[in-house]
Parts: structure tokens; sequence; C-alpha cells
């Protein structure tokens, strides 16, 4: 018995797309162009990559694709790129955040345990040579992840104090502010 299926993983990924939309809200849209390098993308293209960054899971796991060295990775890129790549409002990246991590969790929560344990075989090369379903699933969030921990050193570097920082900060100063209390 996995104490850790479908329904959880669902839970867990709106969490973290709670958190993205979170910082996509806080940072002011006349910031939505900056870029921390040349060779990097703006905030608004990182968002338009998290929100469409699930779509590579739905198109391997929705089609039950078993063998990854069977999908045409450079069709499916360009395919995502393309839809990352138009230009979108802040009302419009927020927007899209929110539906499409409304698609991926709704797939997640329905997903029985044996669907989650198929093994996969990866490309030839890669390591390990298979994974489990479960694991490529949880990858999605793992790359979230990533891209908002880039994000929140953006939020720094154009002058916002991230959300999770503010809540810590906050948490702290009542904290003390009890202690004192209770010595007075």
């Amino acid at each position: 018995m996995s104490y850790y299926g479908g329904k959880e993983m669902a839970a867990a990924f709106r969490t973290v797309r709670k958190n993205t939309i979170q910082i996509a809200t806080d940072i002011p849209e006349g910031k939505y162009d900056f870029k921390a390098t040349p060779d990097s993308r703006t905030i608004a293209q990182t968002l338009a990559h998290i929100a469409y960054g699930s779509d590579f899971a739905l198109h391997i796991h929705g089609n039950k694709i078993a063998d990854l060295s069977k999908v045409n990775f450079p069709e499916l890129f360009q395919k995502i790129s393309a839809e990352e790549s138009k230009h979108r409002t802040k009302a419009e990246l927020i927007a899209l955040l929110q539906a499409q991590g409304d698609k991926f969790a709704s797939y997640l929560e329905g997903l029985p345990e044996s669907f989650l344990a198929e093994a996969m075989a990866m490309p030839p090369g890669a390591t390990p040579a298979t994974r489990t379903r479960f694991d490529m699933l949880l990858s999605a969030k793992e790359h979230e992840m990533h891209h908002r921990g880039q994000l929140m050193v953006l939020e720094r570097m154009v002058g916002v104090v991230p959300h999770l920082t503010r809540q810590r900060e906050a948490q702290q100063a009542a904290r003390a502010q009890a202690a004192q209390a209770q010595k007075t």
C-alpha cells in the first residue's frame, strides 16, 4: 500500500502552483520583461515555461507511452516552445498558470497506484535505464520548483521580497512579540 498516490501528488502540485501564482501576482507587470542575463528567460517567459511544463508529462502519460525512445522530443518541445513564446499580459499568464495547473492536478488525482507503478524505458544512455511513472510525474513538480527558485531570485533583483520570506518574517515577529508579552 502506498501512502502517496495520485490524490496526494495532485494536492502537493496544487500547493506548488499556488506559490508560483503568488510570485506571479507579487511581481509588478512592468518587471515581467526583466531577465538576469542576456541569455536567460524573462520573468514572463519563465512563468509561461512553468505553465506549460506539465504538458510534457501529460503527453507522455496521457498517451501511455512506456518507452521514451519512441518520443519525438524535438517535435514535442517545438510545440510546447511555440506556446511558451506567445506574448501574454500578467493577467493572462496568471490565468494560464491557474488553468494549466488545474488541468494537470485533475489528471494526477485520477491516477491509480497500478498506473503510477508502471516502469518506463528511458532513452538509450539515460541513467537509470527505467523509471516509474510515479517518479516521472513527481519530476513535473520538481521542475516547477526549480524554476520557482529562479523566480524568487528574480523577485529580489527587481526589488520584491518573496512571499514565503515575508510570511516567515511575520511568524518570527509574532513569536518574538509573544515571548516579550510573556516576560511582562
